[in-house]
């Protein structure tokens, strides 16, 4: 029942990004001038090698790599990442695009230098199992950076946030008071950076994968 569940969420996430592609970018550019100001430059700044975006969605975070990084991007959504080649396209920017599930990533373990998942776990079914998956094919002394909007720490500001998931989960999946950090150290990761921001209803965090000896 459990697993029929869970397949069920999928699909209806999957449905939901389809119908909403086409207008995901006018909807999120308006948070990006504002509370997510400077995120996905900040996300570029700390992805080297061999990089993986996990729920890279309609490829937003394209312009902000830099060049020399080799990148491989992962959606649920055709739709979105139809929009994602486009924008590769117009921005001469190489990418390799597949359809794939967060919480089951079709990689070998230790397969990338970097993995990335921006403004995405807010709305994956099971972000601990999603992690985890990061967590997996991340290299040893490889990075894994997250970035979300999270549960405020200011009790007013979570009030709000609890208020508007009454909406946003029913509606689209969205959930606004998740917290990723137990999340990624349960996954096996050290946190070496984590930064809140806006009364800590935005969270950007980088683990690393220890090296072994």
């Amino acid at each position: 029942m459990k697993d029929a569940d869970e397949s069920r969420e999928l699909r209806r996430q999957q449905r939901h990004w389809g119908r909403h592609a086409e207008s995901y970018d006018s909807k999120v550019a308006k948070a990006e001038l504002s509370m997510l100001a400077g995120t996905r430059e900040w996300v570029g700044e700390r992805a080297t090698g061999r990089v993986l975006e996990v729920a890279i969605g309609s490829g937003r975070s394209l312009p902000f790599y830099r060049r020399d990084v080799s990148l491989v991007g992962v959606d649920l959504s055709p739709e979105m990442l139809s929009i994602a080649r486009r924008r590769a396209a117009e921005l001469g920017r190489p990418v390799d695009l597949r359809e794939g599930n967060a919480e089951a990533l079709p990689f070998d373990d230790a397969s990338f230098d970097t993995v990335v998942c921006a403004l995405a776990l807010c709305s994956i079914p099971r972000p601990a199992v999603a992690v985890a998956e990061m967590a997996r094919v991340v290299a040893p002394g490889g990075s894994v950076v997250v970035v979300d909007h999270v549960r405020s720490d200011r009790a007013v500001f979570f009030a709000g946030q609890w208020m508007l998931e009454r909406f946003t989960i029913p509606l689209q999946g969205e959930h606004l008071t998740r917290r990723h950090r137990d999340e990624v150290e349960a996954a096996g990761l050290s946190v070496v950076e984590d930064e809140r921001l806006h009364s800590g209803s935005v969270e950007r965090i980088r683990a690393v994968r220890e090296a072994t000896t």
